[in-house]
């Protein structure tokens, strides 16, 4: 089955070291994730071809930019992560393509990259780590963003980022401060703010990507659009519920989820159009997640669209 995964990632010589997170305590593995992050011709190849994943759609892995705190600087080094993918992408645009990297720093200085990213280099949308110097994307300070996305007509990829601040919940408790937890509950936050906010509802054709197999949002609509309309204490008109805004905006991917339960409940949460295969390589066993999608129990037409089907359609390949 071709595959298309979409939750993959790489770093640049600039970002490398401060700019990426350390999602493991050991030494021997984040040496192997680092030496894969920064790979285009050996390694990623070699995998790619062994599971059978066709295309990869690349991006700079977290924090990236979303970490530096000078505005000047991130949008310098965003517009050089976007120049140094774009260069890899042209030696192998059958095997590579590109989300762009942007510095949310500045909401009209992203929208500018965006196009210039879009329209010149060709990628197929954006990633964005998480929440940027404490700025969560349904502030009106990016209201210019949301409405060069709509324009382009482009998915945003809104990938785990780190906390902008350390709750008490994960005091004493850093096994649970990263991607085991924190990083799920804060980007479904993120997202629910999208919902919540009216960025969603202000910009009804943006398509927002959340990996991880939704970070959990797909198995609670019922209770959001419950507790929703409790909050209200009104009934909400049937494209108002939560669960509807995230069934048309949001679609999710099965990176770092390989888990047929989770797949079926998601599938059936947000529909077979709204769901897509992702690896989250080099953090995640490729093969281990061709191996779930090959044999996930659902239909062939369900798994070609998963596989391949839905990425084409969103991303224009």
């Amino acid at each position: 089955m071709r595959k298309i995964a979409l939750e993959e990632h790489f770093t640049t010589p600039e970002l490398a070291g401060s700019y990426v997170a350390r999602p493991t305590q050991s030494d021997t593995l984040f040496a192997d994730v680092e030496r894969r992050l920064a790979d285009f011709d050996e390694l990623r190849l070699e995998m790619m071809d062994r599971t059978g994943i066709e295309l990869m759609v690349l991006s700079v892995t977290t924090p990236g930019v979303q970490g530096v705190r000078d505005t000047k600087e991130a949008i310098r080094l965003a517009r050089g992560a976007n120049d140094f993918l774009a260069r890899e992408v042209q030696k192998r645009p059958d095997r590579y393509a590109g989300f762009a990297h942007l510095a949310l720093h500045d909401a009209e200085a992203a929208a500018a990259e965006l196009e210039r990213a879009v329209r010149e280099l060709g990628f197929r949308g954006a990633l964005i780590n998480g929440q940027t110097n404490g700025h969560y994307l349904d502030e009106d300070r990016y209201l210019p963003f949301w409405e060069r996305v709509e324009e382009l007509n482009v998915p945003v990829y809104l990938h785990p980022g780190a906390m902008a601040d350390q709750p008490a919940m994960f005091a004493h408790r850093p096994e649970i401060g990263g991607p085991i937890w924190a990083w799920t509950a804060e980007t479904a936050a993120h997202a629910l703010r999208l919902v919540f906010g009216g960025t969603l509802t202000r910009f009804p054709a943006v398509k927002i990507i959340l990996g991880h197999m939704g970070e959990t949002l797909p198995f609670l609509l019922w209770r959001l659009d419950s507790r929703r309309e409790f909050d209200l204490g009104e009934k909400l008109a049937p494209d108002a519920l939560p669960s509807a805004i995230i069934r048309r905006n949001i679609a999710v991917t099965t990176s770092g989820v390989c888990d047929p339960g989770a797949l079926i409940a998601t599938l059936q949460a947000l529909g077979d159009d709204n769901v897509m295969f992702s690896v989250d390589y080099p953090y995640e066993d490729p093969q281990l997640a061709c191996d779930f999608i090959e044999s996930a129990p659902i239909s062939e037409d369900v798994r070609a669209k998963v596989c391949h089907g839905n990425a084409e359609r969103l991303l224009r390949l």
